[in-house]
Formats: C-alpha cells, structure tokens, sequence
C-alpha cells in the first residue's frame, strides 16, 4: 500500500457527500475550482475549502497552467484507498465463507430439538 497514504484523513475527506461528488467529476478529468462548483449552490471559497481538505487528504493535487489551477484525482492514493478496500473485502470474504463451511458441515438440529427449544 501507498505509506504516503492516510486512509483516516481519506475516509475522512470521503465522507462528505460534496466531496464525494467532486471526485466522481474529478474521475472525468480535471476540473477548476469554478467548474467544480457548478453544480452545487456553494460560494468559490467554499469549494476551494473542500478542495483544501481532499488535497491534505492525499486524494486530489493542484497543477498551475497560467492563471489556472485544475485539481485533478491523485492515482497513486486512490490505488491505494483501492488496495486497502480490496484488501478488506477479501478478509470479510474469507470469513464468510469459513462460516459457510462450517455450517455446511453442522447437521440441522432435529425437528423435536427444534420444537424443545421453543417450548424453554
């Protein structure tokens, strides 16, 4: 995994649902501040602070061309939020189906245990 990356400051970034849109745009290539804005009924300052915080995160980076500043996704960070969740589905997968194997070899219980055990 990326060491650079700090998956709570990530998922910290992601939980804000703005944020999260603007990374879904950010994923078509990169945008400014003003276009970033668009869609959403915030001040430029107030985009820029979402910006701020998904930079520091690790998620975005600003490039300088002229006069403008487009922030654009940050691969190597998002390979490793990826790897990580990857990693962690994995761990959940292989405890699911551990408990599949395990229930697949404990018989059902009997239908007089069944019948005892509602009767308690």
């Amino acid at each position: 995994m990326t060491a650079t990356l700090d998956l709570d400051a990530a998922f910290g970034a992601l939980a804000d649902p703005t944020r999260r849109a603007m990374v879904q745009r950010l994923a078509r290539g990169p945008a400014t501040v003003g276009e970033l804005a668009e869609p959403f009924d915030l001040t430029l300052q107030a985009v820029s602070k979402h910006l701020t915080v998904l930079t520091r995160a690790g998620l975005v980076e600003r490039d300088r061309e002229a006069q403008r500043r487009p922030a654009r996704l940050c691969g190597p960070a998002l390979a490793g939020l990826t790897e990580w969740l990857l990693d962690f589905r994995t761990h959940v997968t292989e405890g699911y189906e551990r408990l599949d194997e395990l229930l697949a070899h404990d018989p059902p219980p009997s239908p007089s245990a069944q019948r005892s055990r509602r009767s308690r």
